[in-house]
């Protein structure tokens, strides 16, 4: 797999993680000018700035872990620029996943330049919707929550709610579906059920319960921005040592 580490592949990704970088910086000092204009403090600023900073770092521990899983499949740079621009750990996965099990392969395998190519062009082509959503009917579908929470106030938290559960719920079905067993030529000779899936399910299900108790009762409100990816990565540390107790 040598061409995912091509020396022009270094040399467009360098170019892209540029571009946003820049991006960053120029979007950066014009929303220090606009604080500025608006009377804030220096002080104020960097307090904002540097607490802006330190929250990033559990949200990136847990997109860390998944680059690592995504550079087996595409090497560290074009992983690295799907989870650095537009990707998401909890889309670009499985739907690699998906692309390379559907040619009868597994992560850790060898892989074709086909299949990297398909799989990049259908990580690809399900993060265009989005982009196209937001711009052209946010406002309409934002205006029609609106209008739902002046009639009844409670729908509009109802309907969020579904929302959220149907996302999860597509999540576990992934979960809980039966895992395929390959021969050599990849070929499914059987499936499986994954207790080692269904372990961090409920491992990371609890540790946000949990989170979430501490939060309420205790007052720590620090925690909130942090509750999620801590979650997620306890539970994946927890999957090492469910795997080495011969859990699978």
């Amino acid at each position: 797999m040598g061409y995912v580490n091509a020396w022009w592949l270094y040399l467009i990704v360098g170019v892209v993680f540029a571009y946003v970088l820049l991006q960053s910086t120029v979007f950066l000092i014009k929303a220090r000018q606009k604080a500025l204009a608006l009377d804030f403090t220096k002080e104020q600023i960097n307090k904002t700035m540097i607490a802006s900073a330190v929250f990033s770092i559990a949200p990136s521990l847990a997109i860390l872990i998944g680059l690592i899983t995504l550079a087996r499949v595409f090497g560290p740079m074009l992983a690295g620029m799907r989870l650095a621009t537009l990707g998401a750990v909890t889309y670009e996965l499985p739907a690699a996943i998906n692309v390379i099990t559907a040619f009868g392969q597994q992560i850790g395998d060898l892989l074709a330049i086909d299949v990297i190519i398909t799989a990049l062009w259908v990580m690809t082509l399900g993060c265009i919707p989005p982009l196209l959503i937001i711009p052209l009917f946010f406002k309409r579908m934002s205006m029609g929550l609106d209008k739902i929470k002046e009639k009844d106030s409670t729908w509009k938290n109802i309907m969020m709610d579904a929302l959220f559960l149907g996302m999860i719920s597509a999540f576990v079905g992934y979960v809980l579906a039966r895992k395929p067993i390959r021969d050599v030529d990849g070929v499914v000779i059987d499936t499986y059920f994954s207790w080692l899936s269904v372990l961090v399910l409920l491992t990371s299900a609890a540790l946000i319960v949990v989170f979430g108790i501490i939060i309420k009762k205790y007052k720590q409100e620090w925690l909130r921005n942090y509750a999620l990816p801590l979650s997620m990565v306890i539970a994946m540390s927890l999957a090492i040592l469910f795997a080495s107790m011969g859990v699978r």
